[in-house]
């Protein structure tokens, strides 16, 4: 019976609808990432660099759309679609014809297969504490400087010498303990790493290339949005879309009342995935040998 209908008129509805966007979903925040990633690879290819011939002058840097189907001999209207973030399925096959392509280097290759959900769908979730075991260790490895870091760059726990290098981790808010937020922010860490800026390329682009299995969760979106919001240096590097691999290599600090330390890190993986790790740091040459041992242990 009508008498007993709910009408609801547009104006109505239009008030009791919701107004903004919807959350993006795990799903569309990847493909989002996976649209912006291929543009940005395409935009720094030169066509001498794949071998296409150069065809007079070109409104935009880089490859079009159909030149990068054309190498990865896939039709241009699905290559579109895959750029334009939309949700259509993708082989293992495809992808590899458009890494070739694009010319990816490992950690790129590597970071666009985690952004198709061609790797690992469900990641393997890294350890949220440090054992009492991996503690041990850690203030076992004194005079070297050592700590437990996750792939979003929390320090998790350290050594007494570490605080050498970051201060008192004990004395900064929880969300300050970032290596991520210390080198884009004004910090002691900042102060006393020499190379921070060169550094700084790195720690984005791993940053970035962690990102891809955690793009939809809140932690992750709190720490990125904070940092750019913070740092304009962050901002202008994290639209580059760079990705790397964590790997080894070496370190100068310049630590008030030490001196200058040359130091190797090396990366301890304590979970399956590339995780969290231990990351140890230790002398590259006699001069840095002797200032371990008068590293502050205080902060």
């Amino acid at each position: 019976m009508l008498g007993s209908m709910s009408l609801t008129t547009p104006a109505a509805q239009a008030r009791t609808t919701p107004v903004g966007p919807h959350p993006a979903t795990p799903g569309e925040a990847r493909r989002h990432e996976l649209a912006a990633f291929l543009r940005s690879r395409r935009e720094r290819l030169a066509p001498e660099q794949v071998g296409l011939p150069m065809t007079g002058r070109r409104r935009t840097p880089g490859l079009r759309r159909e030149e990068v189907a054309q190498l990865a001999a896939v039709g241009v209207t699905w290559y579109t679609w895959l750029e334009q973030g939309r949700d259509i399925q993708v082989s293992t096959q495809v992808l590899d014809s458009v890494a070739r392509a694009l010319l990816l280097d490992p950690s790129e290759r590597a970071h666009l297969f985690t952004l198709a959900g061609a790797d690992d769908p469900v990641p393997v979730k890294e350890c949220p504490s440090v054992t009492p075991s991996v503690r041990l260790l850690l203030e076992q490895l004194a005079p070297y400087p050592a700590m437990v870091l996750n792939s979003r760059y929390d320090v998790l726990a350290c050594n007494a010498q570490y605080t050498g290098f970051v201060g008192d981790l004990d004395r900064m808010a929880p969300e300050d303990r970032n290596l991520m937020w210390m080198a884009f922010t004004p910090s002691y860490f900042r102060e006393v790493l020499v190379d921070y800026r060169t550094e700084r390329l790195g720690i984005v682009a791993r940053f970035r290339s962690a990102m891809a299995d955690h793009s939809s969760e809140p932690a992750w979106k709190a720490l990125l949005a904070r940092v750019l919001k913070a740092s304009p240096d962050f901002a202008e590097l994290w639209q580059r879309h760079d990705v790397m691999r964590p790997g080894n290599g070496i370190k100068r600090f310049q630590v008030p009342g030490v001196g200058l330390l040359r130091c190797e890190y090396t990366n301890f993986w304590l979970s399956p995935q590339l995780g969290t790790r231990m990351i140890t740091y230790t002398p590259l040459d006699d001069e840095t040998r002797a200032l371990m041992d008068e590293l502050p242990t205080g902060g």
